[in-house]
C-alpha cells in the first residue's frame, strides 16, 4: 500500500527511482513507494526533469503540477502533485 498524504489542494508520495533503464517505466510499489524506472541519467538534474515529467504524462497533470520537494538528490524522493485526489491517483498508478 502507498504511503499518500493529501492536504486538500494535492497529494504527496514517495518514489523510488532508478536511473539509466532502459526506457522510462512504472516499476511496480515498494515499501510503500512508487518505483519507478527512468532512462535518464542522475546527471545535471536530468533524471529529476524525466521523473517530473513521466509522472505528469502519467497521471494526466500539467508539468508545472509536479515538484519533488525532498530527496533531489537520491533516489528516494518526495512528490507533491497539485490538483489530483488520492483515489485519482491510486487509480491511475492501478495501485
Amino acid at each position: 500500500m502507498l504511503d499518500i498524504k493529501e492536504d486538500g489542494q494535492g497529494v504527496s508520495f514517495r518514489v523510488i527511482v532508478q536511473p539509466r533503464a532502459s526506457k522510462n517505466q512504472l516499476a511496480g510499489f515498494l515499501e510503500g513507494a512508487v518505483k519507478l524506472r527512468l532512462a535518464a541519467p542522475p546527471v545535471d538534474g536530468a533524471a529529476n526533469k524525466a521523473c517530473c515529467e513521466f509522472l505528469a504524462g502519467l497521471l494526466g497533470v500539467a508539468k508545472s503540477r509536479v515538484d519533488i520537494i525532498r530527496g533531489q538528490t537520491g533516489r528516494n524522493k518526495t512528490i507533491r502533485i497539485e490538483g489530483i485526489s488520492t483515489d485519482a491517483l491510486l487509480k491511475k498508478l492501478g495501485g
